[in-house]
């Protein structure tokens, strides 16, 4: 220990709590000493790199190719995806991806390339392979998207897990964007990216990486076209990416650069190619269509730790009620449990909690539960785990002790979820969370955290997991651990309520994590970055799969000023997940709490959400369907553009509204970037041509009139919430000789029941706007309402 790990330990123990810190402190040592005893010093290592061609063999979809000192298998599938993996890799097992491998495209063969090189060419995508290991994904016409150099392995002598590194090439004015989402993103610069989930001590801004999901997906877009690289390896790693630039040097092109470096795992890659859209699609195909919410998790909501007792939560919810605002879900956290311990209840602090959450469900608020993986050590929960298959539920370490840290209860055990039994087991425990009326969950800490005072606050790497029955340590269930507990938690959901849809959202995960419902940002810093850090989050999480993601409005710790909270309130009522929340020791986050302006612009944004829920719960289907992202980077229906690509102060809410959200203190107009096309003011009704730049009205909160940009596509029809509470269009009028339209899915209830589709087209004819509806003999039964003319 060094004297800045001394000094944090220090820190530690006032942080906890004197019992609490020494136990964090003894923790760290029983890890260390774990470590030590169950991974050996890697010790002398040799490195390989593939060699040159020695031979081929056709498969369906591809073929493999056989070099000096390893084998590489290329196949493209039938959707158009391409699959490549080293030294025998498959597709499967994994975690990513949702049931079995896509099947091959039967058209697609290996076949010699020049200079003793090989090819797999499709309709979508060709793969060429080099005599020395290079892989090329190209455009059906020759353009190249990324250049994969060969890579390079470096194995203990004495055995274990070999790391790797792959460096690659894409086009000199590429961007990168994904990787899980990173604060200081939505587009990637020149930098270094670990790929490790991690709990970052405390609240964070853009400065901090990683956070509580990092994924091993580029999403990279260029003039050359977009395509999807998925490195699928769970373990430890780091992304190094570098820009390129255009005529750098003597005049030539320096490409852009990424290096996936990686301490184990196989060596595999899957590519989409295509428009935005398409990759986004593809990339749902692959690894599961996202949980669609219920259709109240759509609307606004409201969490705290520190609610302290039942008469506070009904104080605040009769809080929202007298002043007629909106509320559509209340969440507690840890603060409502026994001691801290989960599934439990204080019940002195919350004695009828079922019959709070029927009080609530009547006034149409329903309440969410956090739930931690951590089990106290000893108590109730722990000794019914204990009992789950021959050696029990709990994380073990290489001499076969249950492996203990320390969390809010106390010492901890930690299920291990990447065991089936051990899954089914903790999905039935959300029995109890049901019993008490809750609706729904959200998951934290479940990195999973492990109080330190130093180094990484999580579990010995030694660790072993079932990982689905092939074993392994630490190393490689880390990142995968909380995308587990979610898939744990979701199938308990449905088989104790099959006819409901479940709500869960989890602070940590891991590719695939949509398929069991979204996330939050975690503990975002109560600060201006942080508030630009919070869109950029949500922007990322949708490009890297996970649509329904939103901020900890306001922030998770201190007391943000009136104008910082009105612009993260602003902003929060244009994203998926809509909920304020705070910390323990922070200032509240009710609107009105910070002024009467304030609550009156606070009233203006939450009418507007709940006028338009509707093309939510459209947004939510399509992106169940599609893939694409409620919120979207505004070159999404434009990646050509270069402009567009560096615009990240704006978003794209579906295909129909733009939103621009301030992020500077004292701002009261804002430059705002256009897509090609007329755009519409929502508010002031005026008319801007893209593309270019204009300048927008943003009323600081002192105005009467205090508000963010929103504008509105011409030729768009958007689902809205009518005086009556029916649905109705508001259309949007286009622009002469041009057309527009849009779609329209129906809130089905919140079962499995199948949603209908509706399909409009909008045009301008003699002045006046015509709606048609297609696809259906009924013709347009909603009610229509103009705007823009």
């Amino acid at each position: 220990m060094d004297g800045r790990e001394l000094a944090r330990s220090v820190r530690a123990v006032r942080m906890f709590g004197t019992s609490q810190g020494l136990r964090a402190l003894r923790s760290t040592w029983r890890q260390r000493r774990a470590d030590a005893a169950g991974l050996p010093p890697r010790g002398p290592e040799r490195a390989r790199v593939p060699g040159a061609v020695t031979g081929t063999e056709v498969v369906p979809g591809g073929g493999v190719v056989r070099f000096a000192r390893s084998e590489l298998r290329v196949v493209v599938a039938s959707g158009g995806a391409v699959f490549y993996g080293w030294d025998g890799a498959l597709p499967l097992p994994s975690y990513a991806l949702a049931g079995e491998a896509p099947e091959p495209d039967p058209r697609a063969v290996l076949e010699p390339d020049k200079d003793g090189g090989w090819r797999v060419v499709s309709e979508r995508v060709t793969v060429t392979v080099s005599r020395h290991g290079a892989v090329e994904v190209r455009t059906p016409g020759g353009v190249v998207l990324r250049r994969d150099l060969p890579p390079r392995w470096w194995e203990p002598v004495r055995g274990g897990p070999a790391r790797w590194v792959q460096r690659s090439e894409v086009p000199a004015d590429a961007r990168f964007f994904g990787l899980g989402g990173r604060a200081a993103g939505p587009r990637l610069r020149d930098g270094s990216y670990r790929l490790w989930n991690t709990d970052p001590r405390g609240s964070f801004g853009p400065d901090d990486d990683p956070l509580y999901i990092t994924m091993p997906l580029q999403l990279v877009v260029s003039d050359a076209g977009t395509h999807l690289a998925f490195h699928d390896s769970t373990w430890d790693g780091r992304v190094l990416l570098r820009e390129g630039e255009e005529g750098a040097g003597s005049g030539h092109d320096r490409p852009g650069s990424s290096e996936v470096r990686m301490s184990g795992g196989p060596l595999r890659c899957w590519v989409l190619v295509g428009t935005p859209a398409r990759v986004l699609h593809g990339w749902a195909q692959l690894t599961g269509a996202p949980a669609l919410p219920p259709s109240w998790a759509l609307g606004p909501q409201h969490a705290r730790w520190g609610f302290g007792s039942e008469a506070e939560v009904r104080r605040v919810v009769d809080g929202y009620r007298r002043r007629e605002l909106p509320l559509s879900v209340l969440h507690l956290d840890i603060d409502h449990y026994d001691g801290h311990q989960v599934f439990t209840v204080d019940r002195e602090r919350f004695p009828d909690l079922p019959g709070l959450a029927k009080d609530l469900a009547g006034q149409g608020v329903r309440l969410v539960s956090i739930v931690d993986p951590a089990v106290k050590a000893q108590g109730p929960l722990h000794e019914g785990g204990a009992a789950v298959g021959t050696e029990g539920a709990f994380v073990r370490d290489a001499r076969g002790r249950e492996v203990r840290g320390v969390v809010w209860p106390g010492e901890c055990v930690y299920p291990d979820f990447t065991d089936p039994a051990v899954r089914a087991w903790w999905g039935g425990l959300y029995e109890e969370r049901l019993a008490q009326g809750f609706a729904g969950v959200w998951h934290d800490m479940n990195e999973p955290v492990s109080f330190t005072p130093f180094g990484d606050m999580t579990l010995p790497r030694s660790a072993r997991h079932a990982l689905e029955g092939r074993g392994g340590d630490h190393r490689e269930a880390h990142n995968v651990y909380g995308l587990a507990m979610a898939r744990a938690g979701y199938e308990g959901l449905r088989r104790l309520r099959p006819e409901e849809r479940p709500f869960l959202f989890s602070r940590s995960g891991w590719a695939g994590m949509q398929r069991y419902g979204g996330t939050w940002s975690g503990d975002v810093s109560s600060s201006w970055p942080g508030l630009r850090a919070s869109l950029a989050l949500v922007l990322g999480a949708g490009l890297s799969g996970v649509p329904y993601s939103g901020p900890d409005v306001g922030g998770f710790d201190g007391d943000p000023s009136p104008e910082l909270y009105l612009r993260w309130f602003q902003l929060g009522a244009w994203l998926p997940l809509f909920r304020t929340h705070a910390a323990i020791d922070a200032g509240r986050r009710e609107p009105w709490e910070f002024g009467p302006r304030v609550l009156e612009h606070a009233r203006v944004a939450l009418a507007e959400r709940e006028r338009m829920r509707p093309y939510f719960v459209t947004l939510a289907h399509l992106a169940r369907l599609t893939g694409a992202p409620y919120v979207r980077p505004l070159w999404w229906g434009a990646p050509e553009d270069r402009a567009l690509r560096d615009c990240e102060d704006a978003f794209l809410l579906g295909d129909a509204l733009l939103v621009a959200p301030v992020f500077e203190r004292g701002t009261d107009r804002r430059a705002v970037r256009l897509p090609r096309g007329l755009w519409y003011d929502t508010v002031t009704g005026e008319a801007y041509e893209g593309p270019g730049q204009v300048l927008l009205s943003a009323p600081l909160p002192d105005a009467a009139d205090s508000r963010i940009p929103v504008l509105a596509r011409a030729g768009s029809v958007v689902p809205v919430r009518g005086a009556d509470g029916g649905t109705e269009l508001e259309v949007w009028a286009p622009a002469a000789g041009r057309t527009g339209g849009g779609l329209v899915v129906a809130d089905a209830g919140d079962g499995w029941e199948p949603s209908e589709v509706e399909r409009y087209a909008t045009r301008l004819v003699d002045g006046e706007v015509v709606v048609e509806r297609l696809g259906s003999e009924r013709g347009v039964e909603r009610r229509v309402r103009v705007r823009g003319l």
